[in-house]
């Protein structure tokens, strides 16, 4: 307690001179006061006071009247009722109302400072108490986002920081390691939280339909749109539009995009007029936005103007720490939602478990526990765990020669090959290769395939 800083408040002027001379002799920093009135002003006035060793008696009001104001007010004190009555149902009374512990006069200097002590150590746990409280809320508010590590710290801060803004976000990561889970906490914890939050996955819209999906459409815009559609920007007025693997959007979709970015509206098809709407954007992709720009894939000035905030999500083989936690979180959760009874992993499973490099990131993970507490298998965890193992292994088996390659006839032969296989289907082609339609045909341009 070195250095607490203590309110005393003792109407008897030479008992406060001695009680403030003892305590401060202690190490405490302390306030003297005479009155309630005016111990109540220290209170408000200095918020480095931690403890409150009060009388009971002080003329009008009494050291319950500032123990009730303390608790009302919720002041984060430890507070001792002093008593000269010896009155055990002031004592009981104080308890009650809140007070750490009582001491009845005359008392030695040993018992104020044990009380003192007691009131302290509660103090501290209240504190302890409303930060783990606060904690909790905070980690319902982030959804499944779960993690103590510092890299999981870092992007739980940031989230924090810029979620009362309405700045531009954009989180990157692998695929499976929650960046849609982050838009959503951030959403939560913003003041736009009771308004929408619309996540479209930018991959999966097909090109042909895309712009309307995005910015609406009106009716006979194109054939098919027999009424007004409206768009997820329109949608998502006044709250969040996430756009997910947006390294996917058409080079006109990206301008469409810089345009709202730039002035805050959108021209839905068919229509002349630019309609305003009040929206928030967090994009997100697995890819290296950078990377798709020096390739012409993606727009310099699109990419600047996401990026206002990066928030990275780090791969889960970042964060080994973490992976008790999830396995503990998602047991408990399919366990729950399907009704089954919750078993304890075997020390060698778990151990297996935690040594494992999880490609597929948080996704993975969640997967093959819901599967788990699905068939209650231990062995088919495993399995799955050693097939995946192996698939990585053949990943690995090129070996690049001493000799070394020429990089730009090495993939021109992959891509020749990848077109032959599918039978010249383009699409088949860049599955094969593990592309996206858009870069695999960026790829044949770049070789005059």
């Amino acid at each position: 307690m070195e250095n607490a800083h203590i309110l005393l408040v003792e109407d008897d002027i030479a008992q406060n001179e001695l009680i403030a001379s003892m305590l401060s002799a202690e190490g405490f920093i302390v306030t003297a006061t005479t009155s309630v009135e005016e111990a109540i002003v220290a209170l408000k006035a200095n918020s480095q006071i931690s403890l409150i060793f009060s009388d009971w008696k002080l003329g009008q009001l009494s050291g319950l009247n500032l123990l009730e104001f303390a608790r009302s007010n919720n002041f984060p004190v430890g507070i001792v009722i002093a008593t000269a009555y010896g009155s055990i149902d002031h004592a009981a009374l104080a308890i009650e109302k809140g007070a750490d512990d009582y001491l009845a006069k005359p008392f030695q200097r040993q018992e104020l400072l044990l009380a003192l002590a007691k009131a302290n150590k509660a103090n501290q746990l209240r504190l302890a108490n409303q930060t783990l409280n606060s904690q909790l809320s905070q980690q319902d508010t982030m959804v499944e986002l779960i993690g103590s590590a510092p890299c999981m710290q870092k992007v739980f801060q940031r989230i924090e920081k810029v979620a009362s803004t309405s700045a531009t976000v954009l989180i990157s990561g692998e695929s499976g390691t929650g960046k849609e889970l982050a838009a959503r906490a951030l959403h939560k914890i913003s003041p736009r939280k009771d308004s929408p939050f619309i996540a479209i996955n930018c991959g999966a819209i097909p090109e042909s339909i895309a712009e309307a999906e995005l910015f609406g459409a009106k009716k006979g815009a194109f054939t098919g749109a027999n009424q007004d559609k409206l768009g997820k920007f329109a949608a998502a007025n006044g709250g969040t539009l996430f756009l997910d693997e947006v390294a996917e959007l058409s080079p006109q979709l990206q301008t469409k995009l810089l345009r709202f970015l730039q002035e805050g509206v959108i021209t839905p098809l068919g229509c002349h007029e630019e309609v305003a709407v009040d929206v928030r954007v967090i994009a997100a992709s697995h890819k290296q936005l950078l990377a798709q720009v020096e390739e012409g894939l993606f727009r310099e000035d699109l990419y600047y103007r996401l990026n206002v905030v990066p928030i990275h999500m780090p791969a889960l083989r970042e964060r080994t720490e973490d992976i008790g936690k999830l396995i503990h979180h998602f047991k408990t959760k399919f366990c729950q939602q399907y009704g089954s009874q919750e078993q304890q992993l075997s020390a060698t499973t778990l151990k297996q478990l935690l040594s494992y490099s999880w490609p597929g990131n948080v996704r993975q993970l969640s997967n093959c526990i819901e599967r788990y507490a699905l068939l209650g298998d231990e062995n088919e965890l495993v399995e799955s765990l050693n097939h995946n193992s192996q698939a990585a292994t053949q990943s690995e088996q090129f070996v690049i020669p001493d000799e070394g390659i020429d990089w730009h006839q090495f993939e021109r032969a992959i891509l020749l090959q990848a077109c032959k296989r599918a039978e010249n289907n383009k699409t088949a082609a860049a599955k094969l290769l593990g592309l996206s339609y858009k870069a695999f045909l960026y790829r044949l341009e770049k070789h005059q395939i």
